[in-house]
């Protein structure tokens, strides 16, 4: 393991794999997400799936936010659809590497 940075969380996760390996509880994560950071990485997730799979801004925002939420006019400049557009482009950063900032708490300098 390189001594950089990251090693404290490279060795307690190296730690955690060992005692599950051997049969033992892990003990808990290095540190948790909160509840909206979850909701907000797993609607990011499904919206890169949609969007993957050919999904336009409207169909994504009509299936995470609900149809009725989706304005018949104005949608080029409407919350959602910015909100919609956001997260797919989040879950594309993600998916190019960026995962790995969610292994590091609190470290905002990268």
């Amino acid at each position: 393991m390189p001594f950089d940075g990251d090693f404290d969380a490279r060795a307690y996760a190296a730690r955690r794999l060992w005692r599950a390996i051997n049969g033992r509880a892990p003990g808990p994560a290095f540190h948790q997400l909160s509840k909206q950071r979850r909701e907000r990485l797993s609607a990011a997730i499904r919206a890169l799936d949609a969007h993957s799979a050919g999904g336009s801004y409207r169909v994504i925002a009509e299936t995470l936010f609900g149809k009725k939420r989706i304005p018949d006019r104005a949608w080029k400049t409407h919350d959602l659809r910015n909100r919609t557009v956001r997260l797919v482009q989040g879950a594309l950063a993600l998916m190019r590497g960026g995962y790995r900032k969610l292994l590091r708490p609190g470290r905002r300098d990268e």
